[in-house]
């Protein structure tokens, strides 16, 4: 999800609320999860304590975090495990496999479906949006290409911040009003419609805005386009493919189903329990719920070219603009002795953040998810971004952080 934060509490939504080794369907995978046991049985190759993870994970609880789970495969093999608390009050640690709410991952499922589509001929990439979603009256300028790339200029209907410090609002998407509207449920026209009821930040093509708008708008083109619901098309291009059993879209289901992490909202004194939530208010920009394993799966797969022709993979990640964000990824530079992962993490309104990093060759990925008590400051997330940049660099450098690039936060 993205939303704009002031400058302090930006680490988990710098420019949005942001922001993998597996087997394809059929094929055998490095280790099983068991899901509700919060223990991964592994194969000997890879059943490792790997110290150096152990510590970058923990220090997501030592800075606050309640719970982490987290899945590296790499060539030392599949390592997967969680510190932390599954829910306040209890020992259990999280699941290592257990489901959650990714957010903003959502939109690399999105704009893979668009570029399957365009694959087929079925979608032209500079084509006008508003030849085929004739109904919303969008500027003939916008392209399919500019909503993938928030390039379009259109408002963000969770609301925005401009550089000169103004905020215009728009739907209850965080703080205190999100948490007494989460169980709302919203429809995608509606909230593109918000949006166009606002002015545009910029000219179409001219400058980059990370907007969810975007990719509502993406999810209501797959579906004029097929004919068919977003949901049956991703289900029937993606997830039965690949075997992904354990993800799909929330739609108006407020429950994670089986067992999972508990997130948490601090309100006037009482810690509220915001695992239930309606994430509605973000359908096809921040509305999946997945797993770790499934999450390494999708990414590998992309990322291997086993989902996209050649020409689209690349197409999609080539970094463009201010935000390095190409067609519904980000290409993230680790510096000159680690090179680019490609990544988008995610983040729905509050409590949860999810992580989806892969190498070029989607044979060394990491995911994960995080929990934690948030607050309408934000709680431990001051403290991300260094611990993510640490993070990343052991699992894509193999070194701690402390060289130069950041990573990018959640989105």
């Amino acid at each position: 999800m993205r939303t704009q934060l002031p400058s302090a509490t930006k680490v988990l939504r710098r420019v949005a609320v942001t922001a993998l080794a597996a087997a394809l369907a059929g094929t055998a995978t490095p280790g099983s999860a068991i899901a509700d046991s919060g223990v991964t049985v592994l194969t000997a190759a890879a059943r490792q304590d790997r110290p150096e993870l152990q510590k970058a994970m923990q220090a997501f609880v030592d800075a606050g975090f309640t719970g982490v789970q987290l899945r590296v495969n790499d060539r030392r093999g599949e390592w997967a495990a969680s510190a932390g608390v599954r829910k306040l009050g209890a020992a259990a640690k999280p699941p290592t496999n257990g489901r959650f709410w990714t957010g903003s991952v959502v939109k690399t499922f999105s704009a893979t479906l668009v570029l399957q589509l365009v694959a087929e001929g079925k979608i032209g990439l500079d084509d006008p949006v508003a030849g085929y979603l004739p109904e919303f009256g969008l500027d003939r300028r916008i392209t399919v290409r500019m909503l993938l790339q928030h390039t379009s200029g259109l408002f963000n209907y969770t609301g925005e911040y401009y550089d000169d410090g103004r905020f215009v609002p728009g739907i209850p998407a965080t703080g205190d009003a999100w948490l007494n509207n989460r169980f709302h449920s919203y429809q995608p026209e509606e909230l593109v419609r918000l949006a166009l009821s606002k002015p545009a930040r910029f000219e179409p093509g001219t400058d980059q805005n990370y907007s969810n708008t975007n990719y509502t708008l993406i999810l209501l083109l797959i579906e004029k386009v097929t004919g068919r619901s977003y949901d049956e098309q991703l289900q029937r291009r993606i997830l039965r493919p690949l075997g992904m059993s354990a993800t799909r879209t929330a739609g108006n289901r407020t429950q994670l189903p089986g067992p999972h992490a508990h997130a948490y909202y601090s309100y006037r004194g009482e810690t509220v329990d915001i695992s239930r939530q309606n994430l509605s208010l973000l359908v096809g920009a921040g509305d999946l719920l997945s797993t770790t394993q499934d999450l390494t799966t999708f990414f590998s797969a992309l990322n291997s070219g086993r989902l996209l022709p050649a020409e689209l993979l690349t197409e999609m990640r080539e970094p463009y603009g201010k935000l390095s964000y190409g067609l519904g990824v980000f290409a993230q530079d680790l510096g000159p002795n680690c090179g680019t992962v490609y990544q988008h993490n995610g983040s729905p309104p509050h409590g949860y953040g999810a992580l989806m990093y892969s190498s070029p060759d989607g044979k060394t990925t990491l995911t994960g998810s995080v929990t934690w008590v948030d607050s309408a400051t934000r709680g431990p997330v001051k403290d991300f971004q260094k611990l993510l940049d640490g993070l990343v660099k052991e699992v894509f450098c193999g070194t701690p952080a402390g060289s130069a690039n950041e990573t990018e936060p959640l989105r």
